[in-house]
């Protein structure tokens, strides 16, 4: 992408009501406006939250709220000219709950209350396969307590990768702390019993790997409240 549509993407984020975009210091000194308030004042009502970490362009997040109408949903990503697309085709649909959210995933506990959200979607993380960048997989123990942190506690958290080694990794990790795994497979598209919201949604990005052959693998787990 150009660095003049980048630009304009930016421009256009500004004005978009969808778009929040607060600075990193207000998220950091607790001034967020809508922590623990985005059911009452963002979206006006109390339905459930559900987050998607590493939304990209926002095709997850856009196909969930328009299958799950009762239900509101925050795409989160550092990059808004990626989920610019996924804002204006929000907004032409006149969905009103979508909303994308650009920070650090790091900082999502700071711009959540606690157990204010229901669920978590991770689509497609970077697997971060060397040990030097372990610290920064999006389900390592670090990340897990932040999510725990802003879920309810029958929160649910989705896992959906095309890298074997995060859905093994994950799985792993999940066994060995004790949580509950509440749905697992390696192959989604080679399950007839997979989640209709896991195989009738597929990203940008997803239907490149199923044309590489990649296999797309599916998680599902609720972590305990400490």
């Amino acid at each position: 992408m150009g660095s003049k549509n980048k630009l304009k993407r930016f421009a256009e984020n500004e004005t978009f009501a969808n778009v929040i975009q607060p600075k990193r210091d207000e998220v950091m000194s607790g001034q967020f406006s809508y922590k623990g308030k985005w059911g009452s004042d963002f979206f006006g009502n109390e339905n459930p939250i559900v987050v998607e970490l590493g939304c990209g362009k926002g095709e997850y997040s856009v196909n969930l709220a328009r299958k799950y109408p009762e239900k509101n949903f925050i795409g989160v990503d550092i990059k808004g000219a990626r989920f610019w697309r996924g804002a204006k085709t929000a907004l032409s649909e006149e969905l009103s709950n979508v909303a994308f959210l650009r920070t650090q995933i790091e900082l999502i506990d700071l711009c959540f209350a606690g157990q204010e959200v229901d669920e978590i979607w991770i689509t497609f993380p970077d697997p971060q396969i060397k040990y030097k960048r372990t610290k920064h997989r999006m389900t390592n123990t670090e990340f897990l307590d932040k999510y725990r942190q802003i879920l309810r506690p029958s929160g649910l958290v989705h896992l959906k990768t095309d890298s074997e080694f995060m859905h093994g990794y994950t799985i792993g990790l999940l066994h060995g702390l004790g949580e509950e795994i509440l749905y697992a497979h390696h192959d989604v598209y080679g399950n007839d019993m997979s989640p209709e919201e896991v195989t009738g949604i597929q990203t940008f990005y997803e239907s490149q790997y199923l044309e590489q052959g990649k296999k797309i693998t599916y998680l599902r787990f609720r972590l305990r409240s400490k």
